[in-house]
């Protein structure tokens, strides 16, 4: 890798990778892979145009960390957006909107549309698994980049394979522990019923900043013994006003996770100013500093995260969602990194 050849201060050009990098993802050992799919998305769109518009957003910030230090000097790349992916995306949403409209499978019409969905749903799983399997295989820290919170399955899959015991923690205004959401069985708001009964090698996932909760997902968190340990945003919220320093809490959320970390952040986990145009919104939620508390609580504690993905950014109206997900993102990416050495 020819770091002596770049200047980290310099802007970036139009050309560059992500952040403004120059390495391939043969250079880099972090590599983020675009999965540009919402087709289950039942609220507010857009996220399949997430990855690009982080890649673009990222060409602004500022490649020294303070907290993390210079993390692109492992080298971060971004593979190209998956043509074959944006395909999958186009026909399965357009098979989706009916099912939708009718609020869900409700007949058999709707039942073969939402089957079509799935079966595309269950490519993309495949792939995403075959492609976070090849980059582990070779060494690399694989980074999927979303898309909606249903993309990542195939990601934890293959993370779980290597890392037995793996805990997830879960950043999300939503539990997402629904059954197969509206017929969809891989929908976004299905991805953590399908990884908690699907993949066994999870010991643990640990929810922070939950605020829309259904009842069958309350009687999954309470029935699991302990393997799903959700955090409601209300509870961390009142233990703030009764003047709990966010850092014990951090400490707290963190203690209850195995050595080998996994981060799975839909970026509507944070307060909504920071993320106005993700799919389904909803107020309270983390700040940056809360959710950057998290991740030096991880640090501090001395486990390990080994793989992350960023879900649910969509460009909405202006830059801001896709400027606070490549920010958010290089956090993540620096953290990881601080953890392994």
């Amino acid at each position: 890798m020819t770091t002596h050849t770049f200047d980290p201060d310099a802007a970036a050009g139009a050309a560059s990778g992500i952040y403004g990098l120059p390495f391939s993802p043969d250079e880099s050992r972090v590599v983020v892979v675009p999965v540009p799919f919402e087709a289950t998305t039942s609220y507010g769109g857009g996220t399949s145009k997430g990855p690009e518009a982080v890649l673009e957003a990222s060409r602004q910030v500022d490649l020294f960390d303070q907290e993390t230090g210079r993390p692109y000097e492992a080298g971060i790349a971004m593979r190209d957006v998956p043509r074959k992916v944006a395909r999958w995306n186009a026909e399965g949403k357009k098979l989706a909107e009916p099912v939708i409209e009718a609020g869900g499978a409700s007949d058999k019409k709707t039942q073969k549309a939402a089957a079509k969905v799935n079966a595309l749903s269950e490519k993309m799983n495949e792939w995403v698994y075959s492609e976070t399997y090849a980059l582990l295989e070779a060494g690399k820290m694989p980074v999927i980049l979303g898309g909606d919170h249903s993309v990542p399955f195939g990601a934890i899959r293959a993370y779980a394979e290597k890392y037995p015991g793996l805990g997830i923690l879960h950043l999300d205004a939503h539990a997402d522990l629904r059954d197969a959401y509206e017929g969809f069985t891989w929908s976004h708001a299905s991805i953590f019923h399908n990884v908690m009964t699907r993949i066994p090698q999870v010991a643990r996932l640990v929810q922070v900043g939950v605020r829309d909760l259904g009842h069958a997902e309350s009687r999954m968190i309470e029935s699991s013994e302990g393997r799903i340990v959700t955090f409601f945003d209300a509870s961390l919220a009142a233990a703030k006003e009764e003047g709990t320093p966010f850092a014990r809490l951090a400490d707290e959320i963190v203690s209850a996770l195995p050595d080998d970390v996994y981060l799975s952040w839909d970026i509507d986990g944070l307060d909504p100013t920071l993320c106005p145009g993700t799919g389904t919104p909803v107020p309270g939620g983390l700040s940056w500093n809360e959710a950057v508390g998290l991740l030096r609580a991880i640090k501090r504690s001395g486990k390990r995260i080994v793989g992350l993905d960023l879900c649910e950014v969509s460009p909405g109206d202006t830059e801001w969602d896709a400027n606070v997900g490549a920010r958010l993102l290089y956090k993540m990416i620096g953290f990881a990194l601080l953890t392994q050495m």
